[in-house]
């Protein structure tokens, strides 16, 4: 049995546009649903969303059987957060709030075993097909795809040196956080706003460094797509069941 290839890696790598959805609902129903929308991946926030690494294991596993791949973003960059992450199978992995390029190689270190980084080793895991998977320890770090998220005008100013770090394979821009840092909380349209968002993605392609971003409507992630932005979640689970259920609250009135 032989590890399962990161065909997200993959693709990003090869210079595809992958566009995805964000999920925040927590539920292996939804995630086994979703998964099979036509996304390119699926994204599990652990971050802003209340499920720990047990209750991140079972989403995997429902996703698993769909055509999305699957991303999980930790709460935290945590070396003990990515280790277990990585341990439960999530092959891709978004590191919240990375603010310096020191950051960006502690994130990388975590994601891979000795001699190139600190990952603790263990056998049996879902990574690793249980043990199956006999050469999960010579292809590891190779399929192991990191991406980091720069969300603050403090991060944004040390762009180039955090995106040229060898093993951030992309960067994700965060507009929320970005907007408040800016100070324009809670407008991410805001025209200064778009202006940061659109010079990033600028800097990110003469870098040769796949840019991500999220957005919450179909306009808004078809403007970044069209900006250059290669890895694009165009919407978030459960602001569309808020939005679907508004809709038939208001409908049936």
């Amino acid at each position: 049995m032989k590890s399962l290839e990161n065909t997200f890696k993959k693709r990003l790598l090869a210079g595809e546009t992958l566009i995805g959805l964000w999920s925040s609902l927590c539920s292996p129903i939804a995630a086994e649903a979703l998964a099979d929308a036509g996304f390119d991946w699926l994204l599990f926030d652990s971050e802003h969303s209340p499920v720990e690494v047990a209750g991140l294991y079972p989403l995997l596993q429902s996703a698993a059987s769909g055509s999305a791949e699957a991303i999980v973003r930790p709460a935290w960059n945590d070396k003990v957060l990515i280790k277990r992450v990585l341990d439960i199978g999530a092959q891709t992995i978004l590191v919240p709030f990375v603010q310096n390029a020191a950051e960006a190689r502690a994130a990388v270190a975590a994601t891979r075993y000795p001699p190139e980084g600190i990952r603790g080793v263990a056998g049996s895991t879902r990574a690793s097909r249980y043990g199956r998977a006999k050469d999960y320890f010579k292809v590891a770090n190779r399929e192991v795809c990191l991406l980091v998220q720069i969300e603050t005008g403090e991060a944004l100013e040390a762009l180039g040196e955090i995106a040229t770090v060898d093993g951030v394979d992309g960067v994700f821009i965060g507009p929320s956080d970005l907007a408040a840092s800016l100070g324009h909380l809670g407008n991410p349209g805001h025209e200064d706003v778009q202006k940061a968002l659109r010079g990033a993605v600028d800097q990110l392609k003469l870098l040769g460094k796949p840019a991500g971003i999220l957005a919450t409507s179909p306009e808004d992630a078809r403007r970044y797509r069209d900006w250059g932005y290669q890895f694009v979640a165009a919407g978030v689970d459960l602001g569309l069941l808020v939005k679907a259920a508004d809709r038939l609250s208001e409908q049936m009135a």
